[in-house]
């Protein structure tokens, strides 16, 4: 069975046989566009499992790096942060992933919720 992989900006074509995977093609997988969405009317913990993006411009947003549902919000706004501490947790693939903060700063908005299901490139939350 043939299944393609995306892995660091590279998309692999995998032949898998009786436990052997054998690397068919390779090539550089298309950047994702950002497709602007209105911002949820309800608060954060009423706010629908898509995530909201980044006000335009703040470029201070922490975004996903893979596609998968928030298992955790372990920040709150107005916190504290250090660069490497564990803002979110994330499910992909049935493993848990930790997302850490890029950067020291203080939490301004948290645009997702527990639960909530987002993509390769979706808005988290912004560090100001």
């Amino acid at each position: 069975m043939i299944y393609k992989v995306t892995l660091n900006g590279k998309i692999y074509e995998v032949d898998v046989e009786k436990g052997e995977a054998i690397i068919q093609k390779e090539y550089e997988a298309a950047t994702p566009v950002a497709t602007p969405v209105a911002a949820p009317q309800a608060p954060v913990a009423q706010a629908a499992s898509a995530a909201a993006p980044a006000p335009a411009g703040s470029g201070n947003a922490v975004i996903s790096p893979l596609p998968g549902t928030i298992n955790a919000v372990k920040v709150q706004v107005g916190q504290t942060v250090k660069k490497g501490d564990v803002l979110f947790i994330l499910e992909a693939m049935k493993m848990e992933n930790d997302i850490p903060a890029d950067r020291d700063g203080k939490i301004a908005n948290i645009f997702v919720q527990k639960g909530a299901t987002v993509e390769t490139g979706a808005p988290l939350c912004e560090i100001q």
